[in-house]
């Protein structure tokens, strides 16, 4: 993989995940937002009662701005981290093309950078949380998100390690029952929180979770499917390019006299 090709397709991977995040923003907007105001109004009525602050930001600058800047940079960037990843990926991870590639490398961040994260600290809609543990939660969050990629990290050289002596299929199970091991173990230890006021609605708590899990799935389902289609135009020449090319490789140079 040469500099020019590296550079190409990191190109192409901000591309993609440009696209991916217009779908994820478009999916943000008509399933996340009404969830979000709807938690706001309960969250409103609450601090009225409390004597709640003024909104610094207005809310129609949060759904529309807002939340197009930081869902499309949002793509842009992990769609230039994942392409240097595909960089590295493509051809030490079995007999699989561009497409493929691109579709575990996928299919992989999803899991790694955010269900697993989810599924110990999931998302939540305002009027949840106390804001006294905001910064706790949050810092909690991405130590899951770094201990994640990390594990899945070592996971993918375990795996290649073990895979001469145990073969491909029993390599990957065992790293893979690693990883579930050790990210069960943080579940366990690492501290859990419990904030969902007994007034704020189950149904409204758990639309909004799958929301913003439908976003991320958008985001890296369409990433996967357009940054493969990208890399496989760029590396896998068509049948009629190929025939050409060896032609003119075969041909006898002319040495002028």
């Amino acid at each position: 993989m040469n500099s020019i090709s590296v550079r190409t397709l990191l190109v192409r991977g901000m591309l993609a995940g440009l696209v991916a995040g217009a779908l994820a923003l478009c999916v943000a907007y008509f399933l996340g937002e009404s969830r979000v105001d709807a938690a706001i109004a309960l969250e409103e009525t609450h601090s009225h009662d409390h004597g709640g602050g003024e909104e610094l930001v207005s809310r129609t600058m949060q759904s529309t701005a807002g939340l197009a800047t930081g869902v499309l940079v949002f793509g842009v960037a992990v769609g230039g981290i994942a392409a240097l990843v595909f960089c590295y990926a493509l051809g030490r991870m079995g007999r699989f093309g561009p497409r493929a590639t691109a579709a575990l490398i996928a299919g992989a961040a999803l899991v790694a950078v955010y269900i697993v994260p989810f599924l110990k600290y999931p998302a939540n809609p305002p009027a949840v949380g106390n804001p006294d543990t905001i910064g706790q939660r949050t810092a909690l969050f991405f130590l899951m998100v770094a201990l994640s990629v990390l594990l899945a990290v070592v996971a993918v050289i375990l795996g290649r390690r073990l895979a001469p002596r145990l073969g491909n299929w029993n390599a990957t199970i065992a790293a893979a029952g690693g990883y579930v091991l050790v990210i069960g173990l943080a579940y366990a230890f690492l501290p859990s929180f419990n904030e969902v006021g007994k007034d704020f609605p189950a149904s409204l708590l758990w639309e909004f979770r799958l929301a913003t899990l439908a976003v991320q799935v958008t985001l890296w389902t369409t990433f996967g499917l357009v940054f493969g289609y990208l890399t496989e135009r760029l590396l896998v020449p068509k049948p009629g390019t190929a025939a050409v090319t060896d032609g003119a490789a075969n041909r006898p140079a002319t040495v002028a006299g």
